[in-house]
């Protein structure tokens, strides 16, 4: 029987990319959000930025809690 930590390593690796993922949609809205800074769109380029950060966060500590 495999040990723990193998049992969750594909998970791990999945969610690391998912968190790779919302990390770059993040970034995305950061750049949106500079590049029109007095844009109509910008505070909602801002909270999406926030919660995907939040999501991101949660993320990273799924995966501390696996490894």
């Amino acid at each position: 029987m495999a040990d723990g930590r193998d049992r969750y390593d594909g998970i791990v690796s999945r969610l690391a990319g998912i968190e790779e993922e919302l990390r770059d949609l993040a970034f995305e809205r950061l750049q949106e959000a500079a590049a029109d800074p007095d844009g109509d769109t910008v505070e909602d380029l801002r909270r999406e930025e926030k919660r995907l950060l939040q999501a991101r966060r949660a993320v990273a500590k799924a995966i501390q809690a696996l490894s």
